[in-house]
This record gives C-alpha cells, sequence and structure tokens, in this order.
C-alpha cells in the first residue's frame, strides 16, 4: 500500500470515529436530559418538604423501601408497574404521528368495564376460558374504537386531539358510572355500586414465584410488539414520515388518514388491555376504583421515555414503585397518600420544561466534521 492510500485510509478511518462519536453524544440527550428533569424534580420536591418540617432523605428512603426494598414491595411495584406501560404505548403510539393523545384513562375504563359487563351473564357458568376470550377481545375492541374516534375526528374534522381524547376520558367515566350505579349495579353489593363480581376461581391467577399477574407478561410483550412495529417495519417508517411532514408524506403517496386512524386504534387497543386485566386480575368487578389514574401517569411515563416504547418498561416501573410506596409514606410521616401524585405532577412539569433543551446544549450536538478529504 502506498503512502497515499495509508494517508487516505487513515483520514477515512479518522472521520468515521469522528462522526460515530458525535452520533453517540447525540443519541446520548435523550438520556441525559430526562434524568436531570428526575433530579430536578427530586430537588424540587425537597424543598417542598423542608417547608413543611419533613426530611426529604426520609420520603426518599421510604420510596425505595415501599417500592423496592422488599419482595412484597416489587410485587406491589409491578401490579402498578402493567397497566402503566400498556396506558404509555397508547400515547407513544400517536406521538409516532405527531399526535399528543392523553385518552389512556377512558379507553382503560370503558375496556375494563366493557370487560366487567361481557363476564356478568357467564359469571358460574364454568366456562371460564371463553368468558376471558370474550372479555379480553371486547376490551380491546372498545379501548381501540375509543381512542380511534379521537383519530378519526382528528383526521377527518380537524379536532385537536388533545381536548378530544381528554374530554373522551371523562365521557368514558361517566358512561361507566351511568350502568354501574344503574342497570348493572350488583344488589349483592349494597355498599359500592359495583357489577357482579368474578368468582375466586375465575380470576387470573398470579405468575409463578411472583404475586403478579399475568397483565405484566402482556405489559412487556406488547412493548416489544410495538417497537418491532414502529421502529423495524415499513408502517413504522411511514408512520414516522407522516408525523414529521403530513404535507410530504401526502405528496409521496402515504396514506396518512389510514396510518392515523390504525395507529389509534392500536393504542386504544392497548389501553382496553390494561382494562381487562384490571378486572380479571385484580377487581374482578367494575366500579369507581377502576378509574385510578393508570391512564395519566402513562402519559408521563411516555413522555420521560421518550415515547420509546422500550424505555417505557424501566420508567414504568420507576413510577410503579412510587405508587406503591404511597401507603408507607402516608403511615410513617403522616403525609396524605397524595403526596406520590404531587411529586409526579412536578415531574412532568419539569420534564415538559426540559424540552426546550433538546438540540440546544452543544455538549451533546456538536458540528459535524464537514471535511471528506
Amino acid at each position: 500500500m502506498t503512502d497515499i492510500a495509508r494517508s487516505a485510509s487513515a483520514a477515512s478511518q479518522s472521520v468515521f470515529d469522528s462522526d460515530w462519536m458525535i452520533r453517540v453524544r447525540r443519541g446520548s440527550e435523550a438520556l441525559a436530559i430526562p434524568i436531570a428533569a428526575l433530579l430536578v424534580s427530586a430537588l424540587l420536591f425537597s424543598i417542598f418538604l423542608l417547608a413543611l418540617g419533613k426530611s426529604p432523605a426520609q420520603f426518599y428512603q421510604l420510596i425505595w423501601l415501599g417500592g423496592f426494598g422488599t419482595g412484597f414491595s416489587w410485587s406491589n411495584t409491578l401490579l402498578r408497574a402493567a397497566p402503566v406501560m400498556l396506558t404509555a404505548l397508547a400515547v407513544a403510539i400517536p406521538a409516532r404521528l405527531g399526535l399528543t393523545m392523553i385518552g389512556g384513562e377512558g379507553a382503560l375504563v370503558l375496556g375494563g368495564f366493557t370487560a366487567a359487563a361481557i363476564a356478568i351473564p357467564m359469571i358460574g357458568g364454568g366456562a371460564p376460558i371463553v368468558m376471558h376470550v370474550l372479555m379480553f377481545a371486547g376490551a380491546l375492541a372498545v379501548g381501540a374504537a375509543w381512542v380511534g374516534i379521537a383519530g378519526a375526528l382528528r383526521q377527518f374534522r380537524g379536532v385537536n386531539e388533545t381536548i378530544s381524547t381528554l374530554l373522551l376520558s371523562y365521557i368514558a367515566i361517566a358512561i361507566m358510572n351511568f350502568f354501574v350505579e344503574g342497570a348493572l349495579r350488583d344488589p349483592a353489593d349494597p355498599n359500592k355500586p359495583s357489577t357482579k363480581a368474578l368468582e375466586s376461581v375465575e380470576m387470573i391467577g398470579k405468575l409463578p414465584g411472583i404475586d403478579v399477574h399475568w397483565g405484566l407478561v402482556f405489559a412487556i410483550v406488547a412493548c416489544v410488539a410495538v417497537y418491532v412495529l414502529m421502529f423495524r417495519t415499513t408502517f413504522g417508517f411511514a408512520c414516522k414520515i407522516a408525523g414529521g411532514n403530513a404535507r410530504a408524506a401526502l405528496a409521496q403517496g402515504l396514506p396518512v388518514g389510514r396510518l392515523v386512524i390504525v395507529a389509534t386504534l392500536i393504542a386504544g387497543a392497548c389501553a382496553g388491555m390494561a382494562g381487562y386485566f384490571e378486572i380479571a386480575a385484580v377487581h374482578g368487578k367494575a366500579n369507581a376504583s377502576l378509574a385510578s389514574g393508570y391512564g395519566f401517569t402513562g402519559i408521563l411515563v411516555a413522555f420521560l421515555a421518550r415515547q420509546h416504547p422500550l424505555a417505557i418498561m424501566p420508567v414504568a416501573i420507576l413510577f410503579g414503585g412510587i405508587a406503591a410506596a404511597g401507603g408507607i409514606i402516608q403511615r410513617r410521616m403522616g403525609l396524605p397518600d397524595a403526596t406520590v401524585l404531587l411529586l409526579q405532577g412536578l415531574t412532568f412539569v419539569v420534564l415538559l420544561a426540559s424540552e426546550t433543551f433538546y438540540g440546544r446544549l452543544t455538549l451533546f450536538n456538536p458540528k459535524a466534521r464537514t471535511d471528506r478529504t
């Protein structure tokens, strides 16, 4: 090899290494900024606790103990993380198309209520497999249709999807309450309006070795499946193009309307699945407890995970642990159980503020080399 060839090869390798480091530094931005947002949120909440005369160190120690310190804590954490994963997917999938949909709570509630309603005539009938298949299919179908309504309104009538999904969530809760307190109320339960409860033998069992239902497995599989769909298929690539510039996508012949409808249907199905498992594995019946806020927590999880399906899993577990620690914080520190909700809300505000830093920090966005000689 001549000296010129060696020099050209060395220069080419140098450029490759430099560009590779630039890509790594830019990619690390998506990890560093959310972590910084979490730390800032923790700092601000510590100031709030100090103003109340409480110890921040004790507070975060109890979060660790209540969420991750014992096997029982992990069970509670994973029990809460499973529906949050699915409702976070209900936000992340439309986000690929540039849509901000926050209707996971409504699809979860209506999907769970549908599952409970389908089960009523079959309870005690001796065919739990058939019952659960119908419950599962009904929950997914109703959840998909509910979020799909918002997608259709956005595509064909220009209705803002954020507003429509938020309003649809409250409508879904109202529909459930109307039937639970009326035609479908179980007269055998005089204390709290509920539908007829599943028998204990008809409930979905736990995973071997841990006190967590099979919904966790379905949630993890759903996260992986959505990742493959949105990041490794032509459908996902088309959604990305449409989300970046809908007019350019239309000019290239992409069916933007169809992409929006399909994506919202899949998103709603994920939230509906969460509702099914809340009925079939946790509550056993539909009542006001079904609207527990998992859909709204999923919004925060999706944003913190930067809408990435695989990143949603660890973030959902983190917030599942925070929620699981609410009880022990109330007992040990005398703070309301809703204190963890305040922490989540503060985190969401800081996270939204941190969005302004993406692409503006030279540490993560150095100028790429243009010299190719």
